[in-house]
């Protein structure tokens, strides 16, 4: 499983991007920065957009690789969220008012775009991986996913703050090879983070004294706000015992 980093923070410079990941060339996870970090070509092999949620950081390149693909002509691109994220889509994003209905308008290979819900918790097949959506506790209706190619399974928190389901399926999952994991403020900023759903170094630390079996896991970290960026940074590197890397844009892993 090939896994690029688009983008890994929690906020915009020119040096930082949004979250958006990018498995075997075909499958986004998120999409706060397709168009921002690939080529047209790069974007028209895109086949499948995972959604964890619908805040903007996550979604907000959907609407300009809809664009780019209704010009080139499609494929049609799946969006795949849990059924209230698909509807908030629809509410409020692809809805003829903030953005056009791209499941209106056709390409020469059918809707721009398509609508595919993903239950919690149950398998759904998307360009030859098997992705099953975990909900996390964070501000709205958020999933993580599990995405297994037959061989590895690639784990994705989403944005979360403390949680319980997903680290017990974690544990359970004996073919985990990689978990990407927020974290988002430094330690000093608890109160924000719990009250925005997100994750500071001390609290990433409880979490992942949750996870059994999988001491020597691999732990992709993104979300850093970049204000906050150095000082997040010099917390995590007192966390020991985990094989713990913050993403950089441009990252790429074999997993």
């Amino acid at each position: 499983m090939d896994l690029k980093i688009l983008g890994c923070h929690g906020g915009e410079t020119p040096k930082h991007r949004t979250s958006s990941f990018l498995i075997n060339d075909e499958v986004a996870i998120d999409a706060g920065a397709i168009t921002s970090m690939l080529s047209l070509e790069e974007q028209r092999r895109i086949r499948a957009a995972l959604i964890s949620h619908p805040h903007l950081d996550h979604i907000r390149d959907l609407a300009t690789i809809a664009d780019n693909r209704c010009q080139q002509g499609g494929p049609p691109l799946e969006i795949i969220g849990t059924p209230e994220t698909l509807r908030e889509l629809r509410r409020h994003f692809f809805n003829d008012r903030l953005w056009p209905d791209f499941t209106k308008i056709d390409t020469k290979l059918g809707p721009t775009i398509i609508y595919r819900p993903a239950r919690p918790e149950r398998v759904i097949e998307v360009c030859g991986l098997s992705v099953v959506p975990i909900m996390v506790n964070h501000t709205i209706d958020t999933a993580g996913f599990l995405i297994d190619d037959g061989e590895r399974v690639l784990a994705y928190s989403g944005d979360t703050g403390p949680t319980e389901r997903l680290w017990e399926v974690l544990s359970d999952c004996d073919r985990l090879a990689g978990l990407l994991m927020e974290v988002s403020f430094p330690n000093s900023m608890r109160e924000l983070a719990h009250v925005s759903g997100h994750l500071t170094p001390q609290m990433l630390k409880t979490e992942l004294g949750k996870l059994r079996n999988h001491a020597e896991l691999p732990i992709f970290l993104y979300h850093i706000k970049p204000v906050f960026q150095a000082k997040v940074e010099k917390e995590l590197a007192r966390i020991r015992k985990r094989d713990l890397h913050v993403l950089r844009l441009g990252d790429q892993f074999l997993l």
